[in-house]
């Protein structure tokens, strides 16, 4: 079985054959920017309305259906992978920079865990921690086995009604929701069938197989409120779905130019809207002819 070489197409980010130390000094002033900013933003939009506490542990594997696992396993996946072509395209080695790509993305996930730790309103979470070590070791396990990602972790979103009714937990405006409102949410595990087959398959290399999981009728972490703030909240039922879709790897297609392909490389992390099979578990099956 041989499988295509993920960095032989890509031009975005290229990997360097020599090491790049002006690269290197750039990558490290630019991502300690990238961090500062982030960790601002994560601070207004989730830390900065509740009281700061003393360090302490929380289990929430409870909370949304598992939703906010995926996330986290998704999230660092997919820190994993950039920080990995971020690296190449400096002449960091292939096997160096998987790990500092994985253990990069594994400490800014730690961090938002610790800032969790000292909040009155979450905590310190190891499912938090243990989806987070998912993630990465996807990556870095498939790096040391193939030299290459065959099957990636990536999101997908879609507006619900959910968050009208608690906007203050689901999200208030359209960035918000994308990052709150589990219940638009779907993460995808994404599979391409052309690196499974012999170099010599004319199999379209860019066409990918995946599975979703996603979850709806949630107002609330653990359970639905009857009211928010006085007013009365309809009744949900909540529900874990599960899907089966193809996908495509945009950026696998031979001979696009590279500023399509500097596009395309952001379908690496989101899955491409296509018809889709769900199965739920209120014993249900429907198909969907657009699904994102």
């Amino acid at each position: 079985m041989a499988g295509v070489n993920s960095y032989a197409q890509q031009s975005f980010f290229k990997p360097s054959v020599n090491y790049n130390p002006q690269r290197i000094k750039g990558i490290i002033v630019t991502e300690a920017i990238a961090g500062a900013a982030v960790t601002a933003w994560l601070n207004y939009l989730w830390y900065k309305k509740f009281p700061r506490s003393s360090f302490h542990f929380f289990n929430d594997n409870n909370e949304w259906l598992s939703m906010d696992k995926a996330g986290h396993a998704t999230t660092a996946y997919n820190i994993s992978v950039a920080q990995n072509d971020i690296l190449r395209w400096a002449g960091v080695k292939s096997g160096q920079a998987a790990f500092i790509g994985s253990f990069s993305a594994l400490a800014f996930m730690t961090m938002i865990e610790i800032m969790d730790g000292h909040s009155v309103k979450w905590g310190f979470s190891k499912g938090d921690m243990l989806a987070n070590i998912a993630g990465c070791l996807l990556f870095d396990g498939q790096q040391l086995m193939w030299g290459q990602q065959r099957i990636s972790l990536k999101y997908s979103y879609h507006a619900t009604i959910f968050p009208h009714y608690n906007p203050g937990e689901l999200g208030r405006n359209l960035p918000q929701k994308m990052l709150k409102d589990y219940n638009g949410q779907t993460y995808w595990l994404s599979l391409n069938i052309a690196s499974f087959l012999p170099q010599t398959s004319q199999f379209p290399q860019w066409l990918n197989l995946s599975a979703g999981y996603g979850g709806e009728g949630m107002i609330g972490a653990v359970k639905n409120p009857k009211e928010i703030n006085g007013k009365a909240v309809p009744s949900f039922e909540r529900y874990r779905q599960f899907y089966l879709a193809f996908d495509a790897d945009l950026y696998r297609i031979k001979g696009i130019a590279p500023s399509a392909n500097t596009l395309f490389k952001l379908n690496r992390f989101v899955k491409m809207p296509a018809p889709a099979f769900e199965w739920n578990t209120l014993s249900k099956g429907q198909f969907h002819w657009f699904y994102f």
